[in-house]
């Protein structure tokens, strides 16, 4: 098989192999790394379906992680998909309602980064021995509440590494603040700041950019690398799981072979999606992707409209993950409408840099056929709980509800008859309180892990070992900053 090469989105730094692009995490002219082309399946659809998880991920990952051996591929799938999970099928498909919900939140952390997050340690770890890289790696990241931990988590104790992580101090859950700030491992830093996510990512991004910095570090050692989604370590996982999600269909007999889905994703930094949209050109048979937003609907927006524009509002929801006003991974998706054109796409991300928006040309609105917009706000994220909860008895958190809404308004709006899979991103648990209230009931006296219990009792699931871990565990990192401190903070943990 030849070697398939990763290029910036923006055109500057020439080509790198995959192991290298993951180590760089982002291109350096601000770019992100996207693969030459999106190789094909390496085998039929009926063939994947009588594959594993683990038998999945392989066939997948080779194709795109060309410089690895398929030894390497093998042990870094074995070590990350194993029994952290809490089922042997690692991402189960479940009915309810005439919606096929791919649970993603089976992880050590109860939440979709733990498909990727498990995993990308282990690719980072043998792409720095592949490329004889002697400085220790700092992971550097921004977290909208669950990259943070699901990354933490992943990185603990690694050797040779050390993980920074940044969220906004009052934009996350509890139990999501909780589950990081308990986070155990000498190498693990969390910081909260005074800001939100945008403000969190845009302090990382200008990390990553620092010429200076990037010298300061390298003479004590240390060199930055990302865990975000931007990272193409973290998105080629996650095209794994909608390759399988079809497999599981067809095995079911749920669909036949060739017949063509759709897929609604609950989308913030657009890299769930995208992953999705990269295993239809790889040929997964797949209809239409229904990208779903909450009330901050940049995205929505720029579906029904080709603008994109962050100019506006920024609101706290109760989906925290999706509160988000620059979804980074967009862009790989406007250089693929582009025709690839890298200069088209960095003066859109000029544009977007300086004035907040850009507009996208007619042409490449037609390019994107094969998506549309939905959102839920407050009130029908809500409700889509109760709703489905009632005729169904299945809980569903407040993301995969928003999807679940969006889901549901497309069909009505098309009559659009074909199955229906929705990417359901976090356990119910991880937002127990907004998920009680949504189903019925005032909860101000009840605290959230006696809340976590009451969730029990009704959904007939227990309470995930995630959650009961923290319930008592000590707070070991309580440094709060401004965002003009994100720097020196991160001099001061490497001590540089």
């Amino acid at each position: 098989m030849s070697e398939l090469l990763y290029g910036s989105t923006r055109g500057g730094g020439g080509k790198v192999t995959a192991s290298q692009a993951i180590l760089k995490g982002l291109a350096d002219d601000g770019g992100l790394f996207v693969p030459d082309s999106i190789p094909a399946l390496p085998m039929s659809m009926k063939a994947i379906s009588e594959l594993s998880y683990q038998e999945t991920a392989l066939a997948v990952m080779k194709q795109f992680l060309t410089d690895f051996t398929e030894e390497e591929l093998r042990s870094c799938i074995a070590n990350a998909y194993d029994d952290k999970f809490d089922t042997a099928e690692i991402a189960p498909v479940k009915e309810a309602g005439g919606i096929y919900y791919l649970e993603l939140f089976h992880g050590s952390t109860i939440a979709f980064k733990d498909m990727a997050l498990s995993i990308l340690p282990h690719l980072m770890v043998t792409a720095a021995k592949k490329n004889k890289i002697e400085n220790e790696i700092v992971i550097l990241t921004a977290t909208s509440g669950d990259t943070g931990k699901a990354a933490l988590a992943g990185f603990a104790e690694v050797p040779g590494t050390k993980i920074i992580v940044f969220y906004p101090k009052d934009g996350v859950s509890p139990i999501q603040k909780k589950q990081m700030v308990t986070q155990k491992g000498k190498n693990t830093f969390v910081v909260g700041i005074n800001g939100n996510f945008d403000d969190a990512q845009s302090g990382v991004k200008a990390m990553f950019g620092d010429k200076e910095l990037k010298k300061e570090l390298n003479s004590h050692g240390y060199q930055f690398s990302s865990a975000n989604s931007i990272n193409i370590g973290r998105l080629v996982p996650q095209v794994v799981y909608y390759v399988y999600a079809y497999g599981k269909l067809l095995q079911k007999g749920v669909i036949a072979d060739g017949e063509k889905i759709n897929v609604t994703v609950p989308t913030g930094n657009f890299g769930n999606i995208l992953a999705a949209y990269y295993a239809m050109l790889m040929g997964v048979p797949v209809g239409k992707l229904i990208c779903a937003s909450n009330e901050n609907k940049v995205l929505f927006d720029f579906f029904h409209t080709g603008v994109y524009d962050k100019n506006r509002e920024f609101i706290l929801t109760s989906s925290p993950s999706m509160d988000i006003l620059i979804s980074s991974n967009l862009e790989r998706l406007v250089y693929k409408i582009a025709g690839n054109n890298a200069g088209q796409d960095a003066l859109f991300m000029r544009e977007l840099s300086e004035k907040g928006s850009y507009k996208i040309t007619e042409e490449m609105r037609e390019a994107l056929a094969d998506f549309t917009g939905g959102f839920a706000d407050e009130a029908e994220t809500a409700e889509e709980i109760k709703t489905v909860y009632q005729q169904t008895g299945y809980v569903i958190d407040t993301h995969t509800a928003v999807a679940s809404f969006a889901a549901r308004k497309y069909r009505e709006a098309t009559k659009d008859t074909r199955k229906m899979l929705v990417a359901s991103t976090a356990s119910p648990y991880k937002f127990t309180r907004s998920v009680m209230e949504a189903i019925g009931g005032k909860y101000d006296e009840i605290e959230d892990f006696a809340l976590a219990d009451r969730l029990a009792e009704i959904s007939g699931v227990p309470v995930p070992a995630a959650v009961e871990e923290i319930r008592t565990a000590p707070i070991l990192h309580k440094t709060v900053c401004e965002i003009s401190e994100m720097q020196a903070v991160v001099k001061s943990f490497l001590a540089v």
